[in-house]
């Protein structure tokens, strides 16, 4: 029996949710492994980025001002993340992951990255850029939709 389009795009759509839901089984293991919660995991995933301002992680994060330093703090407690004056601003302060914070962090999520490298060296240059290209479609669909919550709220 031959698949429809329409099939095959609704068997995509059921293994991308089951993908997003193991996703976030393994980081919850992640967190309480680490002894961090959700969002404080979430904060640390943007830092790997680079430096971020309390504004921008509070932004990214979703959290309130005052939610964000609390999570900053108790980061800093637990020797993840320390604040460093900005560069160009000796005024501006960021936030920024520490080397004991990236290790620990890596510890949990290297082996996985690394053994999934393996999983896109049967596909070439051109397939890889396609999924890129889907995936930030798919991430531009979803921010817009979750501004729209926030604007409906």
């Amino acid at each position: 029996m031959t698949e429809t389009r329409q099939q095959a795009a609704a068997e995509l759509g059921r293994a991308l949710q089951r993908y997003q839901r193991s996703v976030q089984a393994f980081d919850d293991r992640v967190g309480r492994s680490l002894g961090l919660n959700p969002a404080d995991l979430r904060c640390l995933d943007w830092l790997t980025e680079g430096p971020l301002s309390a504004g921008q992680l509070s932004q990214a994060t979703g959290l309130r001002p005052a939610a964000t330093t609390a999570l900053i703090d108790r980061l800093v407690a637990k020797g993840y993340v320390r604040r460093v004056p900005a560069a160009g601003d000796r005024r501006r302060v960021l936030v920024e992951m520490t080397e004991e914070g990236a290790a620990r962090t890596w510890a949990c999520y290297g082996p996985m990255v690394q053994e999934g490298e393996g999983l896109l060296s049967g596909f070439t240059r051109a397939e890889l850029a396609r999924m890129r290209d889907l995936l930030i479609a798919m991430i531009e669909l979803t921010d817009r939709h979750a501004e729209r919550l926030v604007t409906e709220s």
